[in-house]
């Protein structure tokens, strides 16, 4: 087999996704990414394809709004396969959608309380001086 120069090695691709190799490793061992081994001489090296740049900003994009690796651990490599139907990801997108939007409202609660408890502080800290 020739060597494609268009396969990334860890670090390269860890500074194009701006991550680190450790991050890398990680989503490569869940299996998140799409990798291969070139053996080189006496090492072995772990080479990336060019799509795993998209799929780690996506990673990271689908953490901040609360998807956990093990739901797109599940999912991930039949969704940038076509295995998963319309429906599905419909459904599991709603479900995420709606664990979200419950989160949001816990956290509009919790502001609101935050803020009523600072105001009554800072009343009790003026009323003291």
């Amino acid at each position: 087999m020739a060597f494609d120069e268009s396969f990334l090695l860890i670090g390269a691709l860890a500074k194009k996704a701006n991550t680190t190799k450790d991050t890398v490793r990680h989503y490569d061992q869940l299996g998140l990414l799409k990798s291969r081994k070139r053996q080189a001489g006496s090492r072995l090296y772990t080479e990336f394809h060019p799509e795993c740049v998209e799929r780690i900003e996506l990673i990271k994009s689908a953490q901040t709004v609360g998807f956990t690796l093990n739901e797109m651990k599940d999912s991930f490599n039949d969704f940038y396969a076509g295995k998963i139907s319309l429906d599905e990801q419909l459904s599991f997108n709603q479900k995420k959608l709606d664990q979200v939007q419950k989160q949001q409202a816990n956290t509009s609660i919790m502001i609101e309380l935050l803020s009523e408890r600072i105001k009554e502080l800072k009343s009790m800290q003026a009323n003291s001086e």
